[in-house]
């Protein structure tokens, strides 16, 4: 004989109204995240598949942000070894012309506006530092001003500050690029050059103004000669700038690609079907309403209504 009792129906039904309202609200969330939970408690056995995945996502994001401080610095780079190269060639032309036309009148003036350009390439900063000063990016890494100071100097290798540290960083697992010059490495020949020609028009055969003699033409011939084997040397570091720049940018490229790789391989395991949420959300609530309806109608029907 099976038992009927008030109390029971009550039970089933509010417990079919408590599963059906728990339903929606996972429905709804669904729904309103596009996701199929919202923490990795909810992903069950897909949880540590998840974090590896999150994992490898950071870390690329990691060399992605590295990539592009790498990629800003070389630009800069780049802009100040064509600075350096321009103030070379123009030296080169400031004495070629003299040459020409056998008169040093602005030669020496002229010299000087190059060493300021050349000094201001020298002493670019980048982000707030001293692109060419090493690992002592707060110190200018040339002090000397003009050409008077630089030919007074105790040699070429005293007027730079830098240390000997070049920049490196780490752009990919097992890559990392030294990316940086260093002020002496890309200034020593040109200065020296600069300083002899100051030395030399400060000296018993200056002063290089005026005609030249054949002995100040010879001087500046060589000169020519030096400055020329200086100017490669900068532009060969110009040269090694675009490489690294391009090498990054494919590094970059190949990190987008697995980011992007890695992203949908999440996508599959969190975003929700929409269309099954929408129709699970639609049902859990045709479900609530019939659930509350017994309800309604148990409230009406009592076994005490018999027994009276």
């Amino acid at each position: 004989m099976n038992r009927v009792a008030t109390f029971g129906n009550y039970q089933s039904a509010l417990l079919d109204l408590m599963s059906a309202q728990t339903r929606a609200a996972e429905a709804q969330e669904r729904v309103s995240t596009q996701k199929n939970a919202t923490d990795l408690t909810g992903f069950g056995r897909q949880s540590e598949t998840l974090t590896a995945l999150k994992g490898a996502q950071s870390r690329l994001q990691g060399f992605l942000d590295t990539s592009d401080a790498v990629t800003a610095r070389l630009t800069t780079q780049d802009l100040a070894l064509t600075q350096i190269s321009d103030g070379v060639e123009a030296a080169r032309a400031t004495i070629g012309n003299a040459l020409a036309s056998d008169s040093a009148t602005s030669l020496m003036l002229e010299l000087e506006g190059q060493f300021q350009t050349i000094r201001g390439g020298l002493n670019m900063r980048h982000q707030g530092g001293y692109l060419f000063a090493g690992t002592q990016v707060n110190t200018q890494p040339v002090d000397v001003t003009n050409l008077t100071e630089l030919a007074a100097a105790p040699s070429v290798a005293s007027i730079f500050n830098n240390d000997s540290l070049k920049t490196a960083s780490r752009v990919a697992e097992g890559t990392t690029l030294e990316t940086g010059f260093l002020a002496n490495d890309v200034g020593t020949d040109v200065m020296e050059v600069l300083r002899d020609i100051q030395n030399y028009s400060t000296g018993p055969n200056g002063p290089l103004t005026g005609k030249l003699n054949e002995t100040q033409k010879a001087f500046l011939a060589a000169q020519l000669t030096r400055l020329e084997t200086a100017g490669q040397g900068v532009i060969d570091k110009g040269a090694t700038t675009g490489s690294l720049a391009n090498q990054v940018e494919n590094i970059t490229k190949g990190h987008k690609a697995q980011i992007e790789s890695l992203s949908e391989l999440v996508s599959n395991r969190t975003d929700a079907d929409m269309a099954k949420a929408v129709t699970d959300l639609q049902l859990s609530q045709i479900a609530i309403e019939a659930s509350a309806q017994v309800i309604n109608q148990l409230r009406q029907v009592s076994l005490l209504n018999f027994l009276s």
